[in-house]
């Protein structure tokens, strides 16, 4: 057992010591193990004599009692201290050599204790909204435009918004051509906003044959830093035009998407639109309990999680800016003390989650972990990488585990607080939903 603790908050430093006879005991057991695989010539495996194996052996055999002997005394003083670590504990066994006693020293920190969380005592805002039937029609109107047929118009035919022009462009700044500026026979569908603003609009008016230039100005956070903010002149031909004809909205029409009717598409629309309301209200309603338990609960942090929370972050951050070679602009500079701060909210509604759905027995199940695996394999044209993903990467499955367990506590937990309605506009809803 620990001869000598220090405490500090949630952090721990224990010193122990191993006296050489035990030590050597254990290593010998362990070599003993070992004896009963190992080949060396003139001996038959199991009865290698313990002395020989010892000349061998004994370095990783120690190397291997000793971790075994610590995690002992600290499994030991853990119980007994009814505490729980928050990482792998740090060891330091300086000086220490084979024949002497083993002096170390432990550095860990503890997961802290959830205080009681009154949750009846909490209110959240339930945000609703009527459906409205024009939301149905935009729905109908789109299956009908991913149904649309183009078709090549007369040579006079101007083009018109909704239209699809198929062109060659190339683009210049300065009078200077630039990499990836050019293609031909592009097939541009006018007023998708799928090109720099501005650029389709001038396409606008043209009909096949026509040769003019584009002037655009990039935007200023274009991805592109070389281009970001530049005027740019496309030099545009129009090799024809296309106009999309809608098919008749009628009963053939729903069958193709699998219903037997335009009423029963209706339905079946106004279901998902309704779904989807619910869904982007309770997604409001977490957010708002979200930020209620960061501010309401108080609860120590282990340096160790927040420190490992906010290295991701950073790999993350380095990451996503690495195409701008470290300058990317003010806005996009990692601010360390913001990072943390974020960090220390992450992990505190992490324990949060986590202890709480723990006492009150949340449980991810089999179907629960299929679902999930099914509903970003369906984001992907070809779903089975992503279930040769998860079959293969064990980590990866176990984050997302954890992401279940604390949507589900999440949701248990707003099973206990008062809600208060309040009526919305669909828009609104949506909007205020994709904000965090």
């Amino acid at each position: 057992m620990f001869k000598k603790e220090k405490i500090k908050d949630l952090h721990y430093t224990v010193n122990g010591v191993i006296s050489a006879t035990e030590l050597q005991a254990a290593a010998d057991e362990i070599l003993t193990e070992y004896g009963k695989k190992a080949k060396m010539p003139g001996f038959r495996p199991g009865h290698i004599p313990l002395n020989i194996l010892r000349q061998k052996y004994n370095a990783s055999a120690m190397s291997d009692a000793i971790d075994k002997l610590m995690n002992r005394d600290l499994n030991e003083y853990i119980a007994d201290k009814k505490i729980r670590l928050a990482g792998t504990p740090k060891a330091d066994l300086a000086g220490w050599e084979i024949g002497q006693d083993a002096e170390y020293t432990l550095e860990f920190d503890i997961l802290p204790t959830l205080p009681p969380i009154d949750l009846e005592k909490l209110t959240v805002t339930k945000k609703t909204t009527k459906l409205d039937e024009s939301e149905v029609e935009k729905s109908i109107e789109n299956i009908r435009k991913s149904r649309s047929v183009a078709e090549k118009q007369p040579d006079d035919y101007v083009a018109q918004n909704g239209d699809t022009a198929v062109i060659d462009f190339k683009g210049f700044v300065n009078d200077t051509e630039f990499e990836g500026g050019a293609a031909e026979k592009h097939h541009l569908i006018l007023g998708s906003g799928a090109f720099i603003p501005g650029f389709e609009d001038q396409v606008i008016g043209h009909k096949s044959g026509d040769e003019f230039d584009v002037n655009v100005k990039f935007p200023s956070d274009y991805h592109a830093k070389h281009l970001a903010g530049q005027n740019a002149r496309f030099a545009v031909k129009v090799h024809e035009v296309r106009k999309h004809t809608l098919p008749e909205l009628n009963d053939e029409l729903a069958k193709s998407v699998g219903h037997e009717s335009v009423e029963k598409l209706r339905e079946h629309i106004r279901t998902i639109l309704n779904d989807q309301y619910e869904e982007a209200s309770k997604r409001e309603m977490r957010n708002e309990l979200l930020d209620i338990l960061a501010d309401k609960v108080k609860l120590d942090l282990p340096d160790v999680l927040v420190d490992q929370e906010l290295n991701m972050a950073k790999q993350e951050h380095d990451r996503a800016h690495a195409h701008c070679d470290g300058d990317c602009g003010d806005d996009h500079k990692w601010d360390e003390k913001k990072e943390r701060k974020d960090a220390e909210r992450r992990v505190k509604l992490g324990l949060i989650l986590a202890e709480w759905g723990t006492q009150n027995k949340v449980e991810v199940t089999r179907d629960d972990l299929q679902q999930a695996v099914w509903a970003e394999a369906a984001r992907y044209p070809d779903p089975k990488q992503v279930f040769d993903f998860y079959n293969k990467n064990q980590n990866a499955l176990a984050m997302l585990r954890g992401m279940i367990f604390e949507r589900k506590a999440l949701d248990a937990m707003l099973t206990h607080v008062k809600t208060k309605e309040k009526a919305v506009k669909p828009e609104e809803l949506f909007q205020q939903a994709s904000v965090r």
